[in-house]
């Protein structure tokens, strides 16, 4: 995967051919825009963005300068080990391989329709493999609950739309017993397109526990993966490189072949 990006990269610096062109893997992003319907944690600071300076200067030139600033976990973000794991890797010491790997998707919105706490399980990581093929070292796991249809309307996204109420908060999850298999399965990096691996209405995070625990970082509030087959395609997923960062903004495209 990153060979392929790699050529993406030297196509479009050099202007290569268009039978070339059709040969590039279709790009979809599956990162939210941060502005000021960007959705956080209730109890979290919330993204801002502050004009400094914008319009014509004295010296005749154009010029505009914002400022920005919000929790590390809001919008499409990555949350490093080191979040739920005391001697979990920071978000600048991820290894780039890791961010950069074939993706697979888990579908259970069908399930996450009819129950807006449902945690993925064992049996679903189990029935994804009998049906795409075994999960395999190094690869990006992505869950699709169908959570990104309610995007960004607070109350449906994350069931409460009170200021400050984490107390009643209800979106599906990552069981624990699911968790432990990816982990066991040494995939690269776990997403999921809810605002949280763990479903809202949990209270010890056992998903955040056992992925940091092995070392694996976890993408949250991940968007459009309705557009994405089960597999067969690439994901690139660069945080902001914060030093000592327990998560950070992140920009996630998916390759399609």
């Amino acid at each position: 995967m990153a060979a392929v990006l790699l050529c993406l990269f030297v196509a479009a610096g050099c202007g290569a051919r268009e039978e070339a062109k059709e040969e590039q893997p279709k790009l979809i992003d599956l990162s939210y825009t941060f502005d000021e319907t960007t959705l956080y944690w209730p109890a979290d600071q919330p993204f801002f963005h502050r004009e400094v300076a914008r319009g014509v200067t004295e010296g005749g030139y154009w010029y505009s300068s914002y400022q920005f600033g919000g929790s590390e976990h809001g919008g499409t973000h990555l949350d490093a080990p080191i979040h739920f794991a005391e001697n979990g890797r920071a978000v600048d010491a991820i290894p780039l391989d890791s961010l950069v790997a074939p993706g697979a998707v888990i579908d259970i919105s069908a399930k996450c329709e009819r129950d807006r706490d449902y945690l993925l399980s064992l049996e679903d990581v189990q029935a994804h493999e009998q049906q795409h093929g075994p999960i395999e070292a190094g690869m990006i796991v992505l869950v699709h609950t169908g959570w990104g249809q309610f995007w960004p309307d607070k109350e449906d996204y994350l069931g409460t739309g009170a200021p400050g109420d984490v107390q009643n908060l209800h979106f599906p999850g990552v069981s624990q017993m699911a968790a432990r298999a990816l982990a066991s399965r040494r995939v690269a990096v776990v997403g999921i397109d809810t605002a949280s691996i763990d479903r809202g209405m949990s209270r010890d995070f056992q998903a955040h526990q056992v992925f940091g625990a092995a070392n694996i970082p976890i993408l949250e509030n991940v968007a459009r993966l309705e557009q994405l087959p089960a597999t067969g395609f690439g994901i690139v997923a660069l945080p902001m490189k914060i030093g000592q960062g327990s998560g950070a903004p992140c920009r996630v495209i998916a390759m399609l072949e």
